[in-house]
């Protein structure tokens, strides 16, 4: 296996980047943030590879930390999930937020990600919730009244309707402490802070 990749950047498009090492050009699949992050052309780069061997192919994918990886992996364990959905999903959420919707169970926002249905968010849900350690995952306000979780759901409404997706919403309300105010404005007013806003 190919654990990991280090050499110069020849190419970063939308979906995978070059990496020329002695002198043989690797084509890296990776999560559109990864290939953001990644620099100018002809900068040196380090990828943490996973290589899928399929019988037509051998295809390279890539991330930035080894705990991305590790994650990749964990998902192409659950049925129906192969390399390209699992790319989108890390694509479209960092892993802690990934982590965040498994361990909430909310199937609802995992299905907003482009290629993953209701049924694949269900089933992400039900086999990965006892495969991850969610403890750590899990922010410290996470266990609310019913008040704060109505507040808070009713914030993530708001949050999305002011252009924020559902996933940054999520995170931003889980951002909160344990003690925030039960005014609704006071924390909307914390959870602009999240994103810098306010």
């Amino acid at each position: 296996m190919i654990a990991s990749l280090r050499g110069n950047l020849l190419l970063a498009s939308t979906d995978y980047a070059i990496v020329e090492t002695s002198g043989v050009g690797f084509q890296v699949f990776a999560p559109r943030p990864v290939l953001q992050a990644l620099g100018a052309v002809g900068s040196e780069v380090r990828l943490y590879t996973y290589l899928h061997v399929r019988e037509d192919a051998l295809v390279l994918y890539g991330f930035s930390s080894l705990d991305q990886r590790s994650f990749f992996e964990t998902l192409l364990s659950v049925t129906g999930v192969g390399p390209r959905m699992a790319l989108g999903l890390l694509s479209a959420a960092p892993v802690d937020q990934i982590h965040l919707a498994i361990a909430t169970e909310n199937t609802a926002l995992l299905a907003q990600v482009p290629g993953i249905g209701k049924k694949t968010a269900a089933r992400l849900v039900l086999e990965l919730k006892g495969k991850l350690d969610l403890s750590k995952m899990m922010p410290a306000g996470t266990t609310t009244t019913p008040a704060a979780s109505s507040l808070n759901a009713e914030l993530q409404e708001i949050l999305t309707s002011l252009g924020y997706s559902a996933l940054e919403a999520q995170s931003a309300v889980a951002s909160l402490p344990a003690d925030a105010p039960p005014e609704l404005e006071e924390r909307l007013r914390l959870a602009l802070r999240y994103f810098g806003g306010v």
